[in-house]
């Protein structure tokens, strides 16, 4: 056998080697792909499946991006669905279109008091007097606004608004205060200022802290409701005469109860002779 020969066998036997070993290696490199979207979706489709309240919600997954979509009975259970499929690798995006549909209905103005009661003792024992919030209910869509001391205020003010029954969706426009030093130490003294004084000192046994003190470098302003114009004359007074404090607003409101007593005397009557005509 000539040597051209020779390489030629030496040749073809290299490569059917080369075709044996590789094989295996290629066989197992298609098993271990990455999983496809459509295995992705049954995955997480089962781990829904799981849970008894997310029973009506569906997923798919296009080019990595989850679409989630259905309903649920309370806000909470909507956000713990995003997060369920959020928190795997694979998941690049999500859409979240479930809907809240809570089992018993309430009115918006039901669950505008409801949550701002709750919103109004939240935190206590903790900076309550620093915070200020508002919360609007429109077809059950809450929209939350104002400012807090910290981030743990924030998060439980939503923590709030999730487990409320009746809240479909939330907008979240709470603002959080830079940290400053500065601004801690004239919030505590701008409180001891005011809860202090002999004729606001009734305000500070009341755990809900009526009189609310908002600082932004050192900028401070006043909310709540007070009983008299007097007492709102006063706290502003005793704010201002902290020192380091470059302004004060004075946002509190004067609850009259004598003109509200009358008001409602006056509407009753007039109900009252409505009926008898």
């Amino acid at each position: 056998m000539d040597m051209r020969k020779l390489n030629r066998l030496f040749l073809c036997l290299s490569l059917a080697l080369f075709v044996v070993i590789c094989a295996p290696a290629a066989a197992n490199a298609i098993t271990t792909a990455p999983n496809t979207d459509a295995v992705l979706a049954r995955q997480l489709q089962k781990e829904l499946s799981d849970h008894f309240e997310f029973r009506n919600v569906t997923v798919n997954v296009d080019d990595r991006i989850a679409t989630i979509q259905g309903s649920v009975e309370s806000y909470r259970d909507k956000v713990e669905a995003e997060k369920l499929v959020r928190k795997h690798n694979r998941i690049d995006g999500i859409r979240d279109y479930v809907a809240v549909v809570p089992p018993i209905d309430i009115s918006d103005s039901e669950l505008q008091t409801k949550l701002a009661d709750r919103l109004r003792y939240d935190r206590i024992g903790y900076g309550i007097q620093f915070n200020n919030l508002e919360v609007f209910v429109k077809n059950g869509v809450v929209t939350v606004r104002g400012g807090v001391r910290a981030y743990p205020d924030k998060q439980s003010a939503l923590a709030i608004l999730e487990d409320t029954p009746g809240v479909r969706d939330v907008n979240d426009e709470i603002q959080v205060a830079p940290l400053s030093m500065m601004d801690d130490d004239l919030r505590i003294r701008t409180a001891k200022a005011i809860y202090g004084d002999p004729v606001l000192r009734k305000y500070a046994l009341d755990p809900q802290a009526p009189i609310r003190i908002i600082v932004e470098d050192g900028h401070v302003k006043l909310y709540g409701v007070v009983a008299s114009d007097m007492d709102k004359r006063i706290a502003e007074l005793r704010a201002n005469e902290v020192s380091g404090a470059f302004s004060v607003e004075n946002h509190l409101l004067v609850n009259h109860p004598r003109e509200q007593k009358l008001a409602e005397g006056a509407t009753s009557q007039a109900s009252g002779s409505g009926g008898t005509n």
